[in-house]
């Protein structure tokens, strides 16, 4: 099957592309054996064992071996005997992902709520839910998420098992000891998302940044630029980004890789203005205003929004409006493409990447939003010679935050699938 983006009408659809390359292409990125043959199903499926074989690498052999422990573990399955093209040739069976037994769950914490989410291992979003937070005390947050998760599963999962359950967040977020570092909007620091989660739902639980998720998202069902080298540059209420290089997400020694709210982008006001709005509550939890958080955040946005008499509270009233061609609005939005762009230009010339993914909803919406920032991009770049090329928006606008969240427990599935996986130790 080709993998192609998703339409704005139909973005719980799994995305299908016909350029994907084979899933053994890119030799920087080390994978397991077994990993690489439920990439190559992942990408090209119901595929034959045959191609499998010339698409990684593998001997057939391997590919046997590997194909029959996926089988055994429930990940994919074989579809009715076919034969080759015009009916000649061998009739082969081919395999291809399992969709109806296994689901991964997410949930993304954001500053004013949690997205709750549920996706096949094709990288479907089976269903999605936002939850207002009544308190960001973490305890109080992460309560809300365990038990919001059976519910959502008794609603919309039809009988299917959740095998992990992966967290996304922003700031500052170590994967590997479970926590979330620190998060100063919502006031945490040392909080062991992983343990708590995994002991009140009693599934694995899986913890990354948000930018991180979605870079790893893009890599399995995303823009096929992204699998060897990327920027990932993440505007919403917190502003941070992820960068792959040689096929890997970078995380850095201390896992802090991906702060850029800071990079000063310079005040899209007069420097009297610029003064007054840091003296209201504009700058940024540096304590500085120009910076590029306190330029683009979404609070920020909406304070701008009412400074300009437009009748909205929440960051959603506000993309709306601008939607509908409110022309404040659009062009509020229009401003926060240009102090964008100018981030993306740095970035662009700092890692010098094959692809700047922009995870912001105007550029996904907006198409003069995205027009804005990539002028902007070539206006200030002296690496990027094509920014239509090198500078698109998510493959996952609508659903971004229920794509995150749910894509850090399915990475981890292809990282490992043969790992201590309790709901595929069962089957197997």
């Amino acid at each position: 099957m080709d993998r192609s983006k998703t339409s704005a009408d139909n973005r719980l659809a799994p995305l299908r592309r016909s350029d994907i390359p084979p899933a053994g292409a890119n030799p920087l990125r080390r994978v397991s054996g077994t990993g690489a043959v439920l990439g190559a199903v992942l990408d090209h499926g119901p595929v034959a064992r045959s191609t499998i074989a010339r698409l990684t690498g593998l001997s057939p052999a391997s590919v046997s071996g590997h194909c029959g422990a996926l089988l055994d573990r429930g990940l994919v399955k074989e579809g009715p005997e076919t034969a080759g093209p015009r009916g000649l040739g061998r009739p082969f069976i081919p395999v291809e992902i399992d969709t109806s037994r296994f689901l991964v769950a997410g949930a993304h914490i954001a500053v004013p709520h949690v997205t709750l989410s549920l996706m096949d291992l094709t990288g479907r979003i089976v269903a999605q839910e936002r939850r207002p937070h009544e308190g960001s005390e973490p305890g109080q947050v992460l309560a809300r998420v365990a038990a919001g998760l059976p519910r959502l599963l008794a609603a919309h999962g039809s009988g299917r098992t959740a095998l992990a359950l992966g967290v996304a967040t922003g700031h500052w977020v170590d994967p590997e000891a479970g926590t979330v570092v620190h998060h100063p909007q919502l006031g945490w620091r040392g909080v062991p998302v992983r343990d708590e989660l995994a002991g009140a739902t009693g599934v694995p639980v899986y913890l990354d940044s948000h930018s991180r998720a979605l870079a790893r998202a893009e890599q399995l069902f995303g823009d096929v630029g992204t699998r060897r080298s990327a920027v990932v540059l993440f505007v919403g209420n917190v502003v941070d980004a992820a960068f792959v290089t040689a096929g890997a997400v970078h995380q850095g020694p201390r896992f802090g890789a991906g702060n850029v709210a800071h990079l000063p982008v310079g005040t899209s006001t007069s420097t009297a203005s610029a003064s007054a709005s840091a003296s209201a509550g504009a700058c940024c939890t540096c304590g500085t205003a120009g910076c590029l958080q306190s330029e683009v955040s979404e609070p920020a946005m909406v304070r701008r929004a009412v400074e300009r008499g437009l009748p909205v509270t929440r960051f959603a009233e506000l993309l709306d409006l601008a939607v509908e061609g409110d022309p404040v609005a659009v062009e509020l939005f229009r401003q926060r493409a240009r102090l964008t762009g100018r981030a993306a230009a740095v970035l662009l010339d700092m890692f010098d990447p094959e692809v700047l993914v922009v995870v912001e909803p105007g550029t996904g919406r907006l198409p003069a939003c995205m027009e804005e920032l990539r002028a902007e991009v070539e206006a200030r770049s002296l690496v990027c010679d094509d920014a239509a090329r090198s500078v698109v928006p998510s493959s996952f606008t609508g659903s971004v935050l229920a794509t995150a969240g749910a894509a850090v427990a399915l990475g981890a599935l292809h990282d490992d699938p043969l790992g201590p996986w309790p709901a595929l130790a069962a089957v197997s």
